[in-house]
């Protein structure tokens, strides 16, 4: 029984959800192999070969694999998986991407965002906003999975020595799609799924420039900022800030909820939290039932005595 653990990359860096990736992997049984597909990321190759216990590093390089389009990568990893009883990937925006196509492409069903290893098939997953779990059992002859991150401890970056062999990738572009550009907003802070802390605004910020306040305090922290669904539907900011189970799954060691309620699609994006604190003016908010602190305040009283305190202490 072999593995393999798609790998989230840019052609130049491994992403560090691919590392609990890895770690559910582990935990299924067996050898565990690496698939590196893109164009000219042969440094992406060599630091997955570094990755513990994996034992073989597929690198399939190709210009159509260069952006990771679905429509061309998921005939890639189909056509591997014949090799493999697990085919699996983060259950981020990249494994939600394509992972639906390659389990379409071999006739099974998905298994998605598992979030514990019961046996080699079956898993547990969360449904309902994460108000219940599901145990799943899958009979199909190979598992198609995406994991969520939050719920896997990273395997060691370091330690490995897999072997790295080249594949022929057989990717053609698509011709139902065309890559048309690239955007991504840049910051000097921590990326939101991966930072130490996140603080995060709800609708009670009221606009977009008070989210100034977090940013000053994030700055102090070296933390990430996030929001709610009604802060980013209402225009405050971007929906790349939007944690939640529409956005993204974050797990950090601190979170700070600052006028957010506590509304289910909310917490069921950071209620994996290792500390959960919150400021609300609302006592009776939800989001005091899973804070571990919770301070009942104007937020525009306490965010600024918040950052003359952190100034204090630096």
């Amino acid at each position: 029984m072999s593995n393999l653990v798609v790998a989230e990359h840019d052609n130049s860096e491994l992403k560090p959800a691919t590392l609990n990736t890895v770690t559910a992997a582990a935990q299924i049984g067996g050898d565990v192999h690496i698939l590196v597909a893109g164009h000219e990321c042969g440094a992406v190759a060599e630091a997955a070969a570094k990755v513990a216990g994996v034992a073989k590093v597929l690198h399939a390089d190709a210009p159509a694999l260069e952006h990771g389009v679905a429509e061309n990568l998921a005939p890639v990893v189909a056509r591997l998986a014949a090799d493999y009883s697990h085919v699996l990937a983060p259950a981020t925006t990249f494994g939600k991407n394509f992972m639906p196509r390659v389990a379409a492409a071999l006739d099974v069903a998905q298994i998605s965002e598992i979030s514990d290893v019961e046996s080699a098939d079956t898993f547990v997953r969360p449904i309902y906003a994460g108000n219940a779990l599901a145990t799943v059992q899958s009979k199909d002859e190979t598992k198609v999975i995406t994991v969520r991150g939050t719920t896997f401890e990273p395997t060691a970056a370091e330690g490995g020595s897999a072997a790295v062999e080249t594949v022929d990738a057989g990717a053609e572009p698509s011709d139902k799609v065309t890559f048309a550009g690239l955007e991504e907003s840049s910051s000097e802070r921590p990326e939101l799924t991966t930072a130490r802390i996140v603080i995060s605004g709800g609708r009670g910020m009221q606009s977009g420039d008070n989210f100034s306040m977090l940013e000053e305090i994030a700055d102090k922290l070296n933390a990430a900022v996030g929001a709610s669904r009604a802060a980013v539907d209402a225009g405050y900011v971007p929906n790349d800030y939007q944690v939640g189970q529409t956005g993204k799954i974050v797990a950090p060691e601190l979170y700070i909820a600052v006028g957010i309620s506590g509304a289910i699609q909310h917490l069921a994006g950071m209620k994996d939290s290792k500390v959960i604190a919150c400021i609300n003016k609302d006592e009776e908010a939800p989001i005091f039932q899973v804070a571990d602190f919770g301070l009942v305040a104007d937020l525009f009283q306490a965010l600024p005595e918040l950052s003359k305190e952190l100034d204090k202490s630096a």
